[in-house]
């Protein structure tokens, strides 16, 4: 499951272009209705009560799809591993945009309850939904294998989820060891549980996934994501009382249970690993804006599209790496909040906020007591400002420029960084 994602300067200039697949499949509204099949079964397992559970997904097709090999979504709810449905009002709106841009979207019921609402309780809470998650992705490669319902391109899965969805979306993506587990419960605990993978269904098949996504989620610990793990993009808002956007208390019914790793702390942890990590965040916000607000959503709906272009490598013509401005010989590291790292590692800008912005925006650098050379160019490659800073940080007014991403170049000591930002 675990790989390096580099890619050369023009990757980062196809994942802001919105790449054209087949005429504006994935980008844009390529079909106008979406087909679902609701209740198919993909497993069962003991609940916390020791009842058996089915489990059952919801599967988004876009009508009249002929395409043979199709990107995955699987998606899990929010509710606090309490409540919630597969067909909350956030995730169907999620999953009818993305089928009419051509993906399948399927909506998972996972396990739900704990009992007390505790640290252990609510750990056993996100275990058995990853195994439920899991058992969903075996499903679809099990799928592949036989009677190919559903035309998944296996080597284009990725998983998501809105708060505790999110959590468990994470979670799956980076806790690849049970022993990671055993900080929070013993090891008898784990083996009853059926261990990291369980046995929620579809046995002996693959769980591999190439990204992972979290609205307003969080990791236990952000140094359970390593290097070469696999891409990851968020959202989430810095005044979130539900799951804290940096590091603190995840809130179940009014009780502070655990401290998890909030959305930033997962991208702090990306940025030094050279793991791909889209992170956008939604200031002054409270949980999921996503889900009330259709603004919210819209911006939601086109950052999660921009990622999965990203990771797919569907790109446009017009900006291969023959036609990218600056040449493509240097490898870079990327993440869409702005950070990068050059191919030897070394990172040279250690912040970019508010990214995307609507007046200005603060960059500020590893190095600061170095002469730093910083240029701000348009797609194109044409320069629209230079500036020589010696300090910590450099203060960015956007004046006239229009809305739209321009690239920072920036040069330390020799050292090449390139950034993207973004003015809305």
């Amino acid at each position: 499951m675990k790989k390096i994602y580099l890619t050369a300067l023009a990757g980062l200039l196809s994942a802001v272009s919105y790449g054209q697949c087949a005429g504006g499949r994935y980008s844009t509204d390529v079909f106008t209705n979406v087909s679902v099949s609701s209740g198919i079964n993909y497993g069962s397992n003991t609940s916390f009560t020791g009842a058996t559970t089915q489990l059952d997904l919801d599967v988004y097709e876009p009508t009249g799809d002929t395409e043979t090999a199709r990107p995955l979504i699987i998606w899990a709810h929010g509710g606090s591993f309490i409540t919630g449905s597969k067909t909350d009002g956030d995730v169907v709106t999620l999953a009818n945009a993305f089928a009419r841009k051509g993906y399948v979207f399927v909506s998972i019921n996972y396990r739900l309850g704990m009992w007390p609402i505790n640290q252990p309780s609510a750990t056993q809470a996100v275990v058995r939904a990853v195994q439920d998650m899991k058992a969903s992705i075996r499903f679809f490669y099990q799928d592949r294998a036989t009677t190919n319902t559903y035309k998944i391109d296996t080597t284009k899965i990725f998983v998501g989820g809105t708060s505790a969805g999110a959590i468990t979306a994470i979670h799956l993506a980076y806790l690849d060891k049970q022993c990671e587990l055993l900080e929070f419960l013993s090891a008898s605990e784990i083996t009853a549980l059926g261990g990291i993978d369980g046995t929620s269904g579809n046995p002996g098949y693959s769980q591999d996934i190439v990204g992972t996504i979290g609205l307003a989620g969080a990791l236990a610990s952000y140094g359970w994501m390593e290097a070469g793990d696999v891409p990851i993009c968020m959202t989430h808002g810095t005044s979130d009382g539900t799951v804290n956007y940096s590091r603190g208390m995840v809130n179940v019914s009014g009780i502070n249970i655990m401290e998890l790793d909030g959305s930033r702390m997962i991208d702090e942890q990306a940025n030094a690993l050279g793991v791909q990590s889209n992170f956008y965040t939604h200031l002054g916000a409270g949980h999921v804006p996503h889900a009330s607000s259709a603004q919210y959503m819209d911006t939601t709906v086109n950052f999660i599209r921009d990622f999965l272009i990203d990771v797919m490598g569907c790109t446009d013509a017009a900006l291969q790496p023959e036609n990218a401005p600056f040449g493509t010989a240097t490898l870079y590291a990327l993440n869409y909040c702005g950070l990068s790292v050059n191919e030897n590692g070394q990172k040279v800008i250690d912040a970019i906020y508010p990214n995307p912005s609507e007046t200005e925006l603060t960059v500020t650098f590893s190095e600061t007591d170095s002469e730093k050379e910083v240029v701000l160019l348009d797609l194109s490659g044409r320069i629209i400002e230079k500036y020589s800073v010696s300090g910590a940080s450099l203060i960015i007014k956007r004046r006239q420029l229009n809305s739209g991403t321009y690239i920072l170049k920036t040069t330390v000591n020799g050292i090449m960084n390139t950034s993207k930002i973004v003015f809305k």
